[in-house]
């Protein structure tokens, strides 16, 4: 602890302050004061719910596993346009088994590349919610 004299020649301390606010707060502390705020903070915190954070677990292995088939179907796609001859066909069919066949080439890289553009954009908005998603 420093003094320092006075003109008239008495000593004080300079830290006479610090030692009321250490005072202070030990009183406070004491009271419990202090307890009763780091008990407000500790209740401000969010409870997790087990439940919810398995369903949200859930719904990103979902958007992985779609990520994962679009994957797969465009990759196969980009091997059909590449490995394509004269004598491709294309066949359309539905529930009543009614059926619409073309060997039209052109007509054939039209759909495949207007379904590759549209899996592509798919893909992206899916790897998009992927980067995004909070457990």
């Amino acid at each position: 602890m420093q003094k320092v004299a006075k003109q008239n020649g008495t000593a004080t301390k300079e830290n006479a302050t610090v030692k009321k606010e250490v005072q202070k707060k030990l009183t406070d502390e004491a009271i419990g004061k202090t307890v009763a705020l780091e008990k407000t903070v500790v209740a401000k915190k969010p409870a997790i719910n087990l439940d919810d954070r398995i369903q949200k677990f859930e719904k990103l292995r979902g958007l992985a596993t779609q990520r994962e088939r679009l994957t797969q179907t465009l990759n196969e796609l980009t091997k059909f346009n590449y490995n394509q001859d004269d004598s491709s066909s294309f066949y359309l069919r539905d529930s009543r088994n009614l059926e619409f066949k073309t060997t039209n080439t052109n007509l054939i890289k039209l759909v495949t590349s207007h379904l590759q553009s549209t899996l592509e954009q798919r893909k992206s908005e899916i790897e998009e919610q992927i980067v995004q998603f909070e457990l």
